[in-house]
């Protein structure tokens, strides 16, 4: 009688092999796949369920770039460089638009990819905006028309939609391959404002490990204190910004200086709002250099 061998413990075998290799494929699909969307929340966002519009893109705006409005369900789009190390540095970008709209390219997807170069991994947010009422937002924000929600209200959620994908990636740090002590947030005019909120006010769970804050629209006084847990704080702005005045830049980085804490201003003369031109649209160069001295990124 021949000897029977069992085939369970072959089975075990190939059924862990089957299951790394799909564990794998998993994490490789999120390093090496651009574009993937994370819903910030698993319904609807908190004090907006009654809100029945649709996200939008159009490109009727100055720069003739794509913009986003009437966001509803704040998303995260995560941008994976080619190679992600065990102890990646993170950037959740707020791209600006007033809190109407959302620079998506300009302030967006253009730093991302730039970021990614550097081996960065990067979380572009979408949070919740002013309710366009036509398929021109741009127009309506200049004209200061719009949905009734007063922008105050429209300010209080976008900071907690910032706050909260703090949390979520932190949170999901293993899963998303990252270091979740090196989170930090970047805001751009209006999504400034939310970068520097958190700088600002934010608990242990969504504070952010790095500020960065670019032409961001926050009006620093005396009252705002600077906590004694601030995170490193890297400021670009140009004087002749003809939107927000350069001195919500100025004094910001005083607010840090004072308070010994560790911060960088690089202020251009000439960029305007947007920090266009040389040398001025050189900022984000400034940035990853300021990375490599915080030791947030190496230096090749």
């Amino acid at each position: 009688m021949k000897k029977v061998t069992s085939i369970a413990p072959l089975i075990r075998i190939l059924i862990l092999s089957i299951s790394i290799i799909i564990c794998s494929n998993l994490f490789c699909g999120f390093a090496s796949g651009q574009n993937k969307i994370i819903q910030l929340y698993p319904g609807t966002a908190p004090n907006s369920k009654d809100w029945s519009w649709n996200e939008q893109e159009t490109k009727k705006n100055p720069l003739n770039e794509r913009i986003v409005y009437n966001v509803t369900h704040p998303s995260l789009t995560a941008f994976y460089p080619d190679s992600v190390s065990k102890n990646a540095t993170t950037v959740i970008v707020c791209p600006g638009g007033g809190l109407h709209v959302l620079m998506i390219d300009h302030d967006g997807t253009r730093v991302a990819r730039e970021l990614n170069r550097k081996g960065i991994v990067v979380f572009v947010l979408k949070y919740r905006l002013v309710h366009s009422l036509t398929d021109d937002p741009w127009k309506e924000m200049i004209s200061g028309s719009g949905d009734s929600i007063s922008e105050s209200a429209i300010l209080k959620m976008a900071e907690n939609d910032a706050a909260n994908s703090i949390i979520y990636v932190r949170v999901h740090a293993t899963e998303l391959g990252i270091d979740p002590r090196r989170i930090g947030i970047m805001g751009f005019s209006s999504g400034g404002t939310l970068a520097n909120f958190l700088a600002f006010h934010s608990e242990k769970e969504s504070r952010p490990d790095f500020v960065a804050s670019i032409y961001g629209a926050t009006e620093v006084s005396d009252k705002m204190e600077v906590p004694e847990n601030a995170a490193p704080l890297f400021i670009a702005a140009a004087s002749d910004d003809q939107l927000v005045p350069v001195s919500n830049s100025v004094n910001l980085y005083t607010a840090w200086v004072n308070s010994k804490h560790s911060v960088e201003l690089h202020l251009y003369a000439k960029g305007r709002h947007g920090l266009h031109g040389f040398p001025a649209e050189s900022w984000l160069i400034r940035f990853e250099e300021w990375l490599v001295s915080q030791n947030l990124v190496d230096s090749n």
